[in-house]
């Protein structure tokens, strides 16, 4: 179980169990949303989030809070309202979590080092590509995505 909340303080939520998958996507809309150099998004069901305080404002971008504006989560067409995509570095201790793989790697600036032992792709995973999700965590997608 993890903790996390916003830049004021307002909003505190709790993440249950282990993201399904976390990735670290490279991509320009990503540097652009998070003000940095890529964002960490950790995969989790829709069920496994609780907020604690505070008041959430919910629109295109994500969920956010509605006082300081911090993104704290977003969900992404292709998997649904079942599944949330964390932004890591809103949880307390966001320094446990790795990433699972890179993404759009093809936009990321030359001084972040991947370590060669994580999955990286120039843009998404392609079909055919061996799959990033163990069979539990499959399982968990599915489940969460009705």
């Amino acid at each position: 179980m993890s903790e996390g909340g916003c830049e004021c303080g307002a909003v505190r939520y709790r993440m249950s169990g282990d993201p399904i998958f976390v990735n670290c996507c490279h991509c320009r809309d990503c540097q652009k949303i998070t003000g940095s150099a890529f964002a960490l998004n950790a995969m989790v069901e829709t069920d496994r989030l609780q907020i604690l305080s505070g008041e959430l404002s919910t629109g295109k971008g994500g969920s956010r809070c509605s006082g300081c504006g911090t993104l704290l989560w977003a969900e992404h067409p292709e998997f649904g309202s079942g599944i949330k995509f964390v932004r890591v570095g809103t949880l307390d201790e966001a320094e446990r979590v790795k990433p699972d793989a890179h993404f759009f790697v093809r936009s990321k600036h030359p001084w972040v080092v991947i370590p060669e032992d994580v999955p990286a792709f120039e843009t998404l995973p392609q079909k055919g590509e061996p799959p990033l999700l163990s069979t539990q965590a499959a399982a968990r997608l599915d489940a969460a995505r009705g």
